[in-house]
């Protein structure tokens, strides 16, 4: 399916595709920027739901200061574009990606997570060699348990150190509070976010009064960008999935004020009994494990399983009368699993087609 198709009803189009809803993707792109704009935070959104520079820049025009991915890779897929300011929020390890991490900053100006000095001092090496400075970020431990440093003496070693090395540049730290977006007790929450954000605040203070550099103080992802925004001490956020606003950040992550924007069209193509029905997307098209899809305008319709190539629907009275051929739309639960199988978005605009974007970041894993 290729441009060819602009303009045509959503109807027409062969299944199974992944479809954007522009209207709804823009306004939680608005809503977010605004939102964190009154609270005077800066935006610089994760790129994994989307892995897209045409959706990167937009949420750059509305008011994001760059892009947060994982791999070296997505950095360089941003930066081609001319995204310059990008967060590699992940360590970065092996002498073929500090070379590329090098190259990359004499034509962008990319920050590099890291907990170790293992990590910081090679490629300062290969910086200082290439004549390039890159910058660098603390990621310190707030809770998750994942990566990070221990937030005091040892979060201030490592920022020592890195400040003597020629070839980088320290400018700040991060943490994830990635470990607290589920708590059901709205108050509870609040509390565990704040204390935790807290933490990277103290931390940052720190930093300064013994005279090194902490600009940034990097936290929140969506789950939790509503109170992190809140916190005294952070300087930006890095809640990017909010654009589509998966069923997971609305039903277990309890954030309000989006509309889920991300969906796959799908077609029915076996009615095996009168209460199922069985869809041509599988789990090679949606990915399930962090929370099923939703049948969108069939409230009585659920997922019921997902083999590799098959959706099977429990119907209830009103979905009953489904037949094979009929288009239904899922609502995906989780974008970020959901988004690498597929090799373009389809944005659609009310009905018709408007953009076909190719997922430039798919694949890019070094």
């Amino acid at each position: 399916m290729t441009a060819s198709y602009i303009g045509h009803h959503k109807s027409d189009l062969d299944t199974p595709i992944l479809c954007i809803d522009l209207d709804l993707m823009d306004s939680n792109i608005k809503r977010m920027a605004e939102f964190l704009h009154r609270h005077k935070k800066s935006w610089r959104p994760h790129a994994k739901c989307h892995k897209t520079p045409a959706i990167a820049w937009k949420e750059i025009a509305a008011g994001a200061i760059g892009a947060t991915v994982a791999k070296v890779s997505e950095a360089e897929v941003m930066a081609a574009t001319g995204i310059r300011d990008i967060l590699i929020a992940n360590m970065i390890v092996g002498q073929m990606k500090w070379e590329r991490l090098a190259a990359l900053c004499a034509w962008a100006d990319p920050i590099v997570a890291c907990d170790h000095f293992a990590q910081v001092e090679p490629l300062a090496a290969i910086c200082f060699r290439n004549g390039v400075t890159c910058r660098i970020i603390i990621e310190i431990n707030i809770g998750l348990d994942r990566v990070g440093t221990r937030p005091g003496r040892d979060t201030f070693d490592l920022a020592l150190a890195i400040s003597k090395l020629k070839g980088v540049e320290l400018v700040g730290i991060m943490g994830y509070e990635g470990h607290l977006l589920r708590i059901e007790n709205a108050e509870e929450k609040r509390r565990q976010i704040r204390e935790a954000m807290a933490i990277l605040a103290e931390c940052a203070d720190k930093l300064r009064h013994d005279g090194l550099r902490c600009d940034i103080v990097s936290a929140g992802g969506t789950g939790s960008y509503h109170i992190s925004a809140e916190c005294d001490g952070i300087t930006e956020l890095q809640c990017g999935g909010g654009i589509f606003a998966d069923p997971f950040y609305l039903q277990e992550c309890h954030v309000g004020g989006l509309d889920s924007a991300l969906s796959v069209l799908a077609t029915v193509v076996s009615r095996p009994t009168l209460d199922r029905a069985v869809l041509d997307s599988g789990r090679k098209t949606l990915n399930p494990d962090v929370q099923l899809p939703i049948v969108k305008d069939w409230p009585d319709a659920s997922v019921k399983r997902l083999s590799a190539e098959h959706c099977e629907l429990t119907l209830g009275p009103q979905s009953q009368n489904l037949k094979i051929g009929d288009k239904v739309e899922l609502i995906v639960g989780y974008a970020d699993f959901t988004t690498p199988l597929h090799d373009q978005f389809y944005g659609f605009r009310g009905e018709r087609l408007e953009v076909v974007w190719p997922i430039l970041g798919r694949g890019k894993l070094q």
